[in-house]
């Protein structure tokens, strides 16, 4: 199946070509950037503006073999020199360029001093603004998440070194079908207004057909037992594996991750005869095992706000606060409510055993499950007791000491 790159590798390679043209004068029609993955994306540059003091053009979304609502969809860059490009560059006037950007140019104050161009990326029409709390971007940027941002500003770098440009570049990102698309996607109940986000962690669209996950996950979980081990950790996806790996030290390479099929999963373990294992993953995800939910595909169930207020319900929480839980566009949101209240651990605590349960009825009972819930801003939240067994499980296996 084929790979798709995604609105912030689009981006990339059109910020990329705009910058290049805008400080060398010459046409680009193609160019490659690296996308995290290592996949290198060689993008086709369409629809090229030329002005003294600007560039735009664009990239059409391909989402490969696994298209979304924004296959097709063309994602525009205009690349600029800043309204006070002398002051920027002569490095004499940085209140005026902040004023006027202050969105991503306070953190490259430094870069000032050596002498490094100053790369400001802000959303345009048909890009989403964010308006609550508890997402990738504070409130008021646009949205476009930190993996693009970088990979923008890594391409656009380059460009400028290859140029011998130590100035500054304004970079604004535009989807000219953006808000239509948008009403589509759960951008509106996120409080992401105006547009859709740029957004991936690895650059490409992976084929995400049922039946091919499904594959993968059986290969894995199969030349993992072939192996000799009855215990498997598992991961929804990418940020679980990370957490484990930063937090406790394990290799996730190990692991199998099982995207968003966790029902699909411990039933291949069972008939492969696994007798333990290990789910690590999100509160925003995990939340909704500790409701019964075996898919957790956001088009297949989403009881988040409801699981979380009936688990702080039981903790003993006010009707106030759980009001407000029920009004949060996202976990994170909830979990500041529960830490403002006292209840963070207890209702933690309760969702893990939850998960345990519903992990363990779905195994018939065949396998011992445990589990790790983690959340971005705030770390582990709650493990299950015989998680620690499985610390010195994962220890043994990779020959650390314990």
């Amino acid at each position: 199946m084929r790979y798709g790159f995604t609105t912030g590798s689009c981006a990339t390679a059109a910020a990329k070509a705009a910058a290049y043209m805008l400080l060398t004068g010459n046409i680009k029609r193609s160019i490659t950037i690296e996308t995290p993955k290592g996949i290198l994306y060689n993008a086709e540059i369409l629809d090229i503006r030329r002005a003294e003091k600007e560039v735009s053009c664009a990239v059409e979304k391909d989402g490969g073999d696994d298209p979304d609502i924004t296959t097709g969809a063309w994602i525009y860059v205009k690349v600029s020199y800043p309204e006070y490009a002398q002051e920027v560059s002569s490095f004499g006037n940085r209140r005026n360029w902040e004023g006027q950007n202050g969105e991503g140019c306070e953190k490259n104050t430094e870069d000032f001093e050596n002498r490094k161009p100053c790369i400001v990326i802000e959303g345009g029409s048909g890009v989403g603004r964010v308006t609550r709390k508890g997402l990738d971007q504070p409130v008021g940027n646009a949205a476009i998440n930190r993996v693009p941002r970088e990979m923008i500003e890594k391409e656009v770098l380059e460009v400028c070194r290859v140029a011998d440009y130590d100035g500054g570049l304004k970079i604004e990102i535009s989807v000219p079908d953006g808000e239509r698309l948008a009403a589509q996607t759960f951008n509106p109940r996120l409080g992401i207004k105006g547009g859709i986000s740029i957004l991936g962690t690895s650059g490409v669209v992976e084929p995400m057909s049922t039946q091919a996950v499904l594959d993968t996950i059986r290969v894995a979980l199969r030349q993992r037992r072939e192996e000799g081990f009855s215990y498997v950790a598992v991961a929804p996806g990418n940020y679980g594996q990370d957490f484990m790996r930063q937090t406790y030290g394990y290799d996730l390479d190990r692991s199998v991750k099982c995207s968003n099929f966790i029902g699909a999963t411990v039933d291949m373990a069972v008939e492969l005869g696994f007798q333990r294992i290990l789910l690590t993953g999100h509160i925003g995800k995990l939340i909704k095992v500790a409701g019964g939910i075996m898919n957790t595909h956001s088009k297949e169930a989403d009881c988040r706000m409801e699981l979380l207020a009936a688990f702080a319900a039981w903790e003993g929480l006010d009707s106030e606060p759980l009001c407000r839980i029920m009004a949060c566009a996202t976990t994170e949101e909830v979990l500041l409510i529960l830490q403002e209240n006292g209840k963070l651990d207890s209702v933690m605590k309760r969702a893990v055993r939850r998960v345990c349960y519903y992990l363990e009825t779905r195994a018939g009972g065949q396998l011992k499950a445990d589990c790790i819930i983690y959340a971005n801003e705030f770390g582990e939240l709650a493990k299950s007791e015989g998680v620690e067994t499985w610390f010195t499980l994962l220890a043994q296996e990779q020959g650390r000491q314990i």
